[in-house]
């Protein structure tokens, strides 16, 4: 295990900077290395490849200024996750792991999304402790939009028990987000006073004045 290796996993490019890109510059900035691996995109037949080659280039923008140098596609359709062979998604992202044997894993929360939700299950899967090598720390972020459209009672709800303070890196989360023009949208759940005003709320739950929420899937001392 590299101690200063970070794994994100994100559905599609936007979620890694909008439900942690302030934890991403903070990690950068205290030398880790942060790995991004972007498994879905707006790609055909929901949308026009002119649609992803915008998104890949406003994530590659905001890659380069929350720090981020290493990164990967995967390029499956958005929505189409689920028809994508389970075995060889589980295969795909364990390998990622075990090629860069990250400490910590950030993976996202089973919402109300179907790309989350299988890209959930087959983290899950892909950093099982019953290999030679397995990350130590496992949590799920919340993504804006998406997270918190979960009926409660019916279906997981996101009740973070571990939290990040971003308040020096707050800005940066918001001018990277902004690059994703095609994304981010003003008076809407994904707009940057939204995710501002999350990463207030959280803050003031901790003692500080911004903060980003995760869940726990697991933590070895």
């Amino acid at each position: 295990m590299t101690k200063k290796n970070i794994l994100v996993i994100a559905p599609h490019p936007d979620d890694e900077t909008i439900s942690m890109g302030g934890t991403i510059n903070r990690y950068v900035k205290s030398n880790y290395k942060v790995h991004v691996l972007i498994i879905s995109g707006h790609l055909p037949p929901l949308y026009k490849k002119e649609d992803y080659a915008v998104t890949v280039n406003e994530a590659k923008k905001a890659f380069k200024k929350l720090g981020i140098s290493s990164y990967k596609f995967l390029d499956i359709p958005a929505t189409f996750v689920k028809d994508y062979d389970t075995a060889k998604l589980n295969n795909f992202i364990h390998k990622e792991v075990l090629q860069m044997k990250p400490s910590t894993v950030f993976i996202p929360f089973p919402d109300r999304h179907i790309d989350h939700r299988v890209i959930f299950d087959s983290c899950v899967v892909a950093v099982r402790p019953n290999n030679n090598f397995f990350p130590k720390k496992v949590l799920c972020y919340e993504t804006l939009s998406e997270t918190h459209w979960n009926v409660g009672g019916i279906e997981p709800s996101f009740i973070p028990d571990y939290f990040i303070d971003i308040s020096k890196y707050i800005n940066i989360k918001l001018s990277a987000l902004s690059i994703y023009k095609s994304q981010i949208k003003n008076n809407n759940s994904r707009s940057l006073d939204s995710v501002k005003s999350l990463a207030k709320f959280r803050g003031s739950q901790n003692g500080c004045n911004y903060a980003e929420a995760f869940k726990v899937v697991r933590i070895v001392e």
